[in-house]
């Protein structure tokens, strides 16, 4: 529709006509707006838990920010179709109308936080840390901004969380779990099976006739949905990104060297040195062993004084850059090889430093890394220049022209491709190689049209990717003549595996009846070997992990069968054997913190679940999708 707006409005009757068009919308829309001002707003609840409300505008709010953090995350254009069919919508108003069922609960129990505890809350969150460990504003107002937020309402968020996670505390907090429960999680892992087995390959079946025509044609009826062609797409693809119009030779000699000095470090191994310190209690201690140093005691003489091993002497071998203590390292980098520093206030204690070797640094030369340091300027620089480029391009598409005309007139490499599925695969069904944001283009692809106007992608990178469909190839039913070769083999297939079950079953039986593993698999010409310390979900031997989880599933002293790649293995289990729980091992340990979090996750939804039935929740699921789809 929009190319046939542009090209329509190449032309001074397509002109006049747009422009009485937009007439007629300019007057709609301003009696439609002021009879709405008249009107006034209305509010409207998506859902309402008890007495609290959750509003339109509210759930909106939070369904936009999340799905923009999902984008940041995942690099990937999502759609509003794409979002829903993930369930964002649904889990946001699930969490919503949980938190909503908390908070009046807490009310109810008269329980809140106080500004101190919210303070510290937020004066120690991580995420708003600056990189000298300490609250950082700035970080702290780049995430409001990120997220719309005001600061009152943010704390108005914390206190309310607080609240909540107070609550869920006191529901679940101080879970024991018993070792009842610990002991069958454990039996279930630490169990180890000892079984006698044997296989039987394809070849045990004797040889399996080729299949009539019929015998085809009926196994291709009732398979046909797995024989069928996908949907094709033709595309036209253009990609730009800061790599691609980087321009290294526009580089400077004067910004390359720049750049050069200021990042030597990137290019070579910094200057090491060997540092060893003794740690005083007090500085006057630590001034009074200096005093004794530079008197003419050695500085292995004043650390014995103070008990101190001489192994333990040794800080280690660091550039500047990675020892921990700034003071300790400004003290160290400014010695002579084998120098005591005076007393160093350290961020543990007071010390005296003294280094004992010196490795310089090594720097290749300008002229070895030239060409990489002008590469990343480029591309630096081009970062600046991208959003020109599209820009550019964008203003070409405007005008109604062709993307092969763009690509070529701004010099730049298109992308075409003749056929192509939702999977990025082609007719052969190879996976075409190198397709740019494979995931985002092929879903924004599948969802466009022939003759659509499609707005561009943004590459991970920080470029765009624009693409046009120039032609759709409906998935269809291949014939069976298309085919013929892959049913055949199909066919044989599961003849071979039905009859390879049907032995394996007789065999089974046998055993089971008495008969010995070994009396059994002589007579089926197989080797019988035995296999212990088998592990659940773990192959073995010649055991893929499939047939060990079928082991498992059988009683001790019982036989079976199990699948394989053309082939079919019988076993017997013989044994099973179980270590015993030993519950101060860090795996334990782990194991009951995760057991802990399951209950309690279970507990507090049971929670939940009872004070909403009994508060009433009543969503309005079309004020929900109205919500998402930005209407109010």
């Amino acid at each position: 529709m929009m190319k046939g707006l542009r090209t329509a409005g190449q032309t001074w009757l397509g002109k006049t006509i747009i422009a009485v068009l937009f007439g007629f919308l300019i007057v709609s829309f301003a009696i439609w707006g002021i009879n709405d001002i008249f009107r006034g707003s209305t509010r409207v609840t998506v859902a309402r838990v008890g007495d609290a409300e959750i509003t339109a505008e509210e759930f909106r709010s939070t369904y936009q920010s999340e799905l923009q953090q999902l984008i940041r995350r995942t690099r990937q254009s999502i759609t509003p179709q794409q979002a829903r069919a993930l369930g964002l919508d649904s889990q946001i108003l699930s969490r919503m109308v949980t938190e909503a069922t908390l908070s009046q609960r807490a009310q109810a129990l008269g329980l809140a936080a106080s500004d101190q505890l919210i303070a510290r809350t937020v004066i120690e969150e991580p995420a708003f840390r600056g990189t000298d460990g300490q609250f950082d504003r700035a970080r702290f107002d780049l995430y409001l901004s990120e997220r719309g937020l005001s600061e009152a309402g943010f704390l108005r968020e914390q206190r309310s969380a607080l609240v909540r996670t107070h609550l869920a505390e006191a529901i679940a907090g101080a879970l024991h779990v018993p070792l009842a429960v610990r002991e069958a999680v454990h039996r279930y892992g630490a169990e180890r099976r000892t079984a006698s087995y044997f296989v039987l390959p394809a070849s045990s079946v004797g040889d399996i006739p080729a299949p009539t025509d019929e015998q085809l044609q009926a196994f291709y009826n009732e398979r046909k949905a797995s024989f069928r062609a996908p949907e094709y797409r033709a595309l036209n693809v253009l990609v730009i990104s800061p790599q691609s119009i980087a321009s290294p030779e526009a580089v400077s000699d004067e910004e390359a060297r720049k750049r050069y000095e200021q990042a030597k470090n990137r290019f070579g191994r910094p200057e090491r040195r060997t540092v060893q310190q003794i740690v005083f209690p007090s500085a006057e201690e630590a001034e009074a062993a200096f005093q004794r140093i530079k008197d003419g005691v050695a500085f292995e003489a004043v650390a014995a004084e103070h008990n101190i091993d001489p192994k333990d002497l040794e800080l280690g071998t660091f550039s500047k850059s990675e020892m921990i203590d700034p003071a300790v390292a400004d003290a160290a980098f400014a010695l002579e090889p084998g120098a005591v520093s005076g007393p160093v206030k350290g961020r543990f204690g007071t010390v005296l430093v003294r280094v004992t070797m010196i490795e310089p640094e090594s720097v290749k030369p300008f002229e070895e890394v030239a060409a990489e340091i002008r590469r990343e300027l480029a591309i630096e620089r081009a970062r600046r220049q991208i959003d020109e480029v599209h820009d550019r391009i964008e203003d070409q598409r405007a005008s109604a022209r062709p993307l092969p005309d763009i690509a070529r007139e701004q010099g730049h490499a298109l992308i075409t491709l003749a056929a192509v599925d939702r999977s990025g695969r082609d007719k052969t069904g190879a996976p075409i190689p190198n397709l740019p944001e494979r995931e985002a283009l092929l879903t924004a692809a599948f969802g466009s049209d022939v003759g659509v106007d499609n707005e561009a992608l943004r590459t991970r990178d920080g470029g765009y990717l624009w693409f046009e469909v120039t032609g759709i190839e409906p998935a269809r039913d291949k014939t069976l003549e298309e085919v013929k070769s892959q049913v055949a083999e199909q066919w044989r297939t599961e003849q071979v595996s039905r009859r390879l079950a049907e032995k394996a079953r007789g065999l089974v039986d046998r055993i089971d009846k008495g008969e010995g593993i070994e009396t059994v698999a002589a007579e089926a010409g197989a080797e019988v070997r035995t296999a212990s310390e088998l592990a659940r979900r773990t192959a073995k031997d010649a055991l893929t992990a499939a047939v060990v989880d079928r082991i498992f599933a059988v009683p001790v002293g019982r036989a079976g069968s199990a699948e394989g790649d053309d082939s079919r293995t019988v076993f017997k289990v013989a044994a099973a054997t179980v270590s015993p729980l030993v519950t101060t091992t860090r795996e334990a340990e782990q194991v009951a913190d995760q057991l802990r979090l399951s209950i309690s996750d279970d507990l507090i939804a049971q929670y939940v679940a009872q004070a909403q039935q009994e508060l009433g929740v009543r969503v309005n699921q079309e004020a929900v999708r109205r919500a998402v789809g930005g209407e109010i």
